[in-house]
């Protein structure tokens, strides 16, 4: 599963290079040494021993650049900086496209994971005829419940929730379980207008194993039948809404909310992917066991398309604000000093990977 993410991205590079008019070298899935290789023209194909990465090798992308191949680069091949098929050579704006297209690629598998998601392995439930979408509007309300006497109605339409865009039913999930005091600001929809609604309260509620603290949802939400139209919409949504909740987490990450221990790697991911699937016994099993592993895929390919866009070396984020940098001023940033850039986050990157693997694996004798 993480090898096809990963030939997703990397085909992205790849067949937008190629309408470019960029030569590829080497297309490879991981990283290491060669376990399979074949192509007799001008791309080399390749599988390689670490399923951990992968790359699309192009001609004159790391011009300057500290021994490239030594990055995972094709070292049988030499760089010709003038060459009229070098990725170096190419126009500002032709780069941009081959450097967006991986995180594209990502994002777009995302969106088709969830029309299947949403408009083949949703079943109905509760003996209903037909599957219902959640939709952020408030469809019951009872008048003895904290909420409505802190303003919320039936029908209102939950657009914001402390100062946060809401989307879908799991934005407004995170938000509430994020809460500190079981008081939010709400911004609402109400016949049409738009109300605020400070210090909307719920009712606090402690597990007694986990001694973990939840706010009681005093409210149902209105369902919409499904159709061909809103399994669209609703597949969307939620996109948008998975890749903000993957910024929130890089944010609330380096500001310390989370730690090491909340990190995972390839073996920490793998491990979640085969609980999450468990065993399939019944064909309901089976289901719940597809539609798991679909929405795991949807959160980890947008995770890449949303991470690789970060504006950080190595990534293809970091090469953009060298594009950019060259668009606007019309100098490039010298190619070594590039290529230093980049060379360093690619250690530090392989550093984190190797951390993180470790912390993986130590969470198996906890």
């Amino acid at each position: 599963m993480l090898d096809l993410l990963i030939l997703v991205h990397e085909f992205g590079h790849f067949i937008v290079a190629k309408l470019m008019g960029v030569r590829v070298n080497e297309f490879a899935i991981g990283m290491g040494p060669r376990l399979l290789k074949w192509g007799k023209g001008e791309t080399e194909y390749s599988i390689r021993a670490l399923p951990v990465g992968g790359f699309c090798a192009m001609e004159g992308e790391d011009d300057g650049a500290p021994t490239p191949s030594a990055m995972g680069g094709n070292a049988d091949r030499e760089v010709e900086a003038d060459d009229a098929c070098s990725f170096a050579h190419k126009p500002v704006w032709r780069r941009l496209l081959i450097v967006l297209a991986g995180a594209t690629m990502n994002l777009l598998l995302g969106f088709v994971l969830l029309l299947v998601y949403n408009g083949c392995l949703q079943k109905p439930y509760d003996n209903k005829e037909t599957v219902l979408f959640p939709t952020t509007t408030l469809f019951a309300l009872e008048e003895t419940t904290p909420a409505y006497q802190s303003g919320l109605r039936a029908g209102d339409t939950i657009l914001e929730v402390n100062g946060r865009r809401i989307f879908m039913t799991t934005d407004l999930t995170l938000e509430m379980q994020n809460d500190a005091d079981g008081v939010l600001d709400m911004v609402v929809r109400r016949n049409g207008e738009r109300f605020t609604l400070p210090k909307v309260a719920f009712e606090q509620v402690t597990d007694e194993e986990s001694g973990a603290r939840y706010l009681k949802y005093d409210f149902t939400l209105l369902g919409v039948e499904r159709t061909f139209l809103n399994t669209i919409t609703q597949s969307a949504k939620q996109e948008v809404s998975i890749a903000t909740v993957v910024w929130r987490s890089l944010v609330d990450m380096v500001q310390g909310d989370y730690g090491l221990n909340d990190l995972s790697g390839p073996v920490g991911t793998v491990d979640i992917i085969a609980d999450a699937v468990g065993d399939t016994v019944t064909q309901t099993d089976r289901i719940a066991a597809w539609q798991n592993l679909v929405m795991l895929m949807v959160m980890i390919t947008v995770n890449l398309g949303v991470f690789n866009l970060l504006p950080l070396p190595a990534l293809d984020g970091g090469r953009l604000v060298f594009l950019l940098w060259e668009g606007i001023t019309r100098k490039p940033v010298p190619a070594k000093w590039e290529g230093l850039v980049h060379f360093a986050g690619i250690v530090l990157l392989l550093l984190l990977m190797l951390i993180v693997t470790y912390s993986d694996i130590t969470k198996f004798f906890v």
